[in-house]
C-alpha cells in the first residue's frame, strides 16, 4: 500500500490520535497516587521525563525524514543504521513487547468495566470471555482497513481526554497549595527523588513513536509523521503534568498515596458519586483505545520486517483491505494466551514477569534509534558545524534511553536481554532459509 494512497491513508488527525491514544492508557489514572509519596517534587520528575520524551520524539521525527523507507519505525531506523541483525533484534523485541502489553491493557479494560459489571470481579470465567472478546473484536475491526483503525483511534482519544480535561479545569476550584508541603516528602535527596519519579513517569510516554511505524499507511509521511509525533507528545505531556498537579492540589498527600482511584476521588470531590463512574468509564475508554492502537501497530512492525524477509512471510500477507491479517491474528492469539495466564492459578507471577520483560524490550529500540540518528546524520552531513548539534541531540537521546533502561531494574534488563537473544536462532533460521531459496 502506498504512503500517499489518498482516502485510504492516515491523515494528520488520525496519526496524532494514534500517538496520543497509544501513550494515554489506564496507567495515567493511577500515577498521582504512585507519586504522592514523593510530594510536589514529583512534578520536576515529570518535567525531566517529558524533556527526555520530547528529545526522543525529535530524533524519531528526524529519522523519518532521513530513512527513505521508514515503514516499521524503530525497526527501519535500526536496520538503516546498523544492518539486518540489529534491525531484526529491535523488531523482535518490539513486537514481543506489544503483544505482551496488549494482554495487560485488556485486563486493565476489564478491571475498569467491572465497576459497571461487578460479575467480572467474581466470575473469572466471564472475565476471561470478556477479555478475549475484546481482543478479537478489535482485531476484527482493525482488519476492516487502516481508516477504520484511525477512526476508532480518533473517537476513543477524544473520549478519553474528556475526564482528564474536566479534572484539569474544574480541579483548580478545589486546589489547595498546602498539599504540596513538604515539597520533598520522600526519604531521599531532592536529586534522588527527581531521578526516581523521572524513571517512574517516563513509562507513561512509551508509545510516542507510534506514528513512525505505519509510515507507508500515512498520507505525506515526511511531513505528517514528524508533526504528529511532536504534537502528540506535547499534548500528552501537558495533560499528564496538569492533571497530576491538580489532583495533588485537591487531595492531601497521605490520602492520595493510598488511593486506589485518584482520578475517581478527585471527580467525587467535584461531583459526588457520579464522578467515580464517570472516571471509570474514562479508564475503560483509555484502555480500549490504547488496545485498538497497539493491535494496529503490532501488525505493522511485523509486516515491515517480513517484507525484508527477516520475519516469516505469513506476516506480510494482506487481506483485500490492505491489512496484514495473519500477522494481526498471530499477535492477538499470543496476547490471548498471556491473558489466560493472568486468570490461571500458578501463572499470575509469570504474567507479571512477562510484563516486566516487555518494558525492557520496548526501551531497546529507543537506544538503537538514538545511535542510528547519529550514524545516519553524520553520513548525510557535509557541514562540520552541524556535527556538534548531531552529537548533542543524539547523545541526549541515547543517554536518556540508557537511563530509562537502568531504571527498569536489574531483573527486567537481565531477562529482557535473554528474551532478545532468544530471537537470534529465529534470525539464523530465516537467513538460512532465504539463502537456500535463492
Amino acid at each position: 500500500m502506498a504512503a500517499d494512497s489518498g482516502k485510504q491513508a492516515l491523515g494528520i488527525w488520525m496519526t496524532t490520535a494514534l500517538v496520543i491514544g497509544n501513550m494515554i492508557g489506564a496507567g495515567i489514572f493511577m500515577m498521582p497516587a504512585a507519586l504522592a509519596g514523593f510530594g510536589g517534587i514529583s512534578i520536576l520528575g515529570w518535567l525531566v521525563s517529558a524533556a527526555g520524551a520530547l528529545v526522543l520524539a525529535r530524533v524519531f521525527s528526524a529519522l523519518t525524514k532521513m530513512v527513505p523507507n521508514s515503514h516499521g519505525g524503530p525497526y527501519a531506523f535500526a536496520k538503516a543504521g546498523f544492518g539486518d541483525y540489529i534491525g531484526f533484534l529491535v523488531a523482535w523485541g518490539y513486537w514481543v513487547s506489544i503483544w505482551i502489553a496488549n494482554a495487560a491493557i485488556t485486563i486493565a479494560f476489564i478491571s475498569a468495566m467491572s465497576v459497571f459489571f461487578p460479575v467480572f470481579k467474581t466470575q473469572s470465567l466471564i472475565a476471561v470471555g470478556a477479555s478475549l472478546a475484546t481482543i478479537w473484536g478489535l482485531t476484527w475491526y482493525n482488519s476492516l482497513g487502516v481508516r477504520s483503525s484511525g477512526k476508532m483511534q480518533v473517537i476513543t482519544t477524544l473520549l478519553k481526554l474528556v475526564p482528564l480535561v474536566i479534572i484539569i479545569i474544574g480541579g483548580f476550584f478545589y486546589f489547595d497549595a498546602a498539599n504540596f508541603s513538604p515539597f520533598n516528602a520522600s526519604d531521599t535527596t531532592s536529586l534522588g527523588a527527581i531521578a526516581a519519579t523521572g524513571t517512574l513517569t517516563f513509562y507513561s510516554f512509551l508509545g510516542f513513536e507510534s506514528a513512525t511505524v505505519p509510515s507507508d499507511k500515512v498520507r505525506d509521511p515526511k511531513k505528517t509523521i514528524p508533526r504528529a509525533t511532536l504534537w502528540g507528545t506535547l499534548i500528552t505531556t501537558a495533560v499528564y503534568i496538569l492533571s497530576t498537579v491538580v489532583i495533588m492540589g485537591m487531595i492531601p498527600a497521605k490520602e492520595l498515596s493510598v488511593s486506589a482511584a485518584p482520578f475517581a476521588d478527585a471527580m467525587q470531590i467535584m461531583s459526588g458519586k457520579f464522578g467515580a463512574g464517570f472516571v471509570a468509564a474514562g479508564v475503560a475508554i483509555a484502555s480500549f483505545g490504547a488496545l485498538n492502537g497497539w493491535i494496529f501497530i503490532q501488525s505493522q512492525v511485523a509486516e515491515a520486517t517480513a517484507r525484508d524477509r527477516l520475519f516469516p512471510g505469513i506476516f506480510r500477507k494482506e487481506n483485500r483491505h490492505g491489512v496484514p491479517i495473519w500477522g494481526m491474528a498471530i499477535g492477538s492469539t499470543l496476547s490471548s494466551l498471556v491473558v489466560l495466564m493472568n486468570y490461571t492459578d500458578g501463572l499470575v507471577e509469570q504474567f507479571r514477569f512477562m510484563i516486566l520483560l516487555s518494558t525492557f524490550c520496548v526501551l531497546v529500540p529507543y537506544l538503537f534509534a538514538s545511535a542510528a540518528f547519529v550514524v545516519l546524520s553524520l553520513e548525510n552531513s557535509r557541514r562540520n558545524r552541524s556535527r556538534a548539534g548531531i552529537f548533542a541531540l543524539g547523545g541526549l537521546a541515547f543517554a536518556f534511553s540508557l537511563w530509562a533502561i537502568y531504571g527498569a531494574g536489574e531483573s527486567s534488563v537481565l531477562w529482557g536481554f535473554i528474551l532478545l537473544m532468544l530471537g537470534t536462532p529465529v534470525y539464523v533460521f530465516l537467513k538460512w532459509k532465504n539463502k537456500s531459496s535463492q
